[in-house]
């Protein structure tokens, strides 16, 4: 009989893609804070707005940069995403909880970009568009793994 904890996981690819956007994450987060630290200005591509939105109010939580909250946030996505690729179902829950947090943060940073300070900054976009996608890796599986979950009551009877 396999329990919960011990169950193993049946997308184990889609685990591991979401290790690697997480490390894109975590890359992009990275950089992120120690131009923040530094004091260098990012240079935008895609917009013109990455100096107002990393130099406000909003690109710090008491003195310390969003990107080391996010670095934080993708390196324990990625810990997750690996120990649910191999098979922990534990993680699988956590890293459930993980990316719905790291979302409510992208979609409230989204907003403070888009109707606060008026401003995109490309590699926050980047970093709202990994958030999402593992998102939508960690919905896809969810609805996955419960189309093939088999009832409590059957699983009794089949190891009887």
């Amino acid at each position: 009989m396999t329990t919960e904890s011990t169950r193993i996981v049946s997308h184990p690819k889609l685990y591991v893609l979401a290790a690697f956007i997480a490390v894109a994450g975590l890359a992009d987060s990275i950089y992120l804070m120690v131009k923040h630290l530094t004091g260098e200005d990012v240079t935008c591509v895609a917009s013109s707005g990455c100096s107002e939105v990393l130099s406000s109010a909003y690109s710090t939580v008491r003195g310390i940069p969003l990107g080391a909250f996010g670095a934080f946030g993708y390196f324990v996505a990625f810990s997750l995403a690996t120990f649910s690729a191999f098979g922990y179902a534990g993680a699988v829950i956590f890293l459930r909880l993980q990316v719905c947090c790291m979302l409510a943060v992208t979609l409230w940073l989204l907003y403070v970009q888009a109707f606060i300070l008026n401003a995109f900054c490309d590699f926050c976009l980047l970093s709202a568009g990994l958030t999402i996608s593992l998102s939508v890796i960690v919905t896809i599986e969810y609805f996955m793994e419960r189309k093939h979950r088999v009832p409590a009551n059957q699983e009794v009877a089949r190891e009887l």
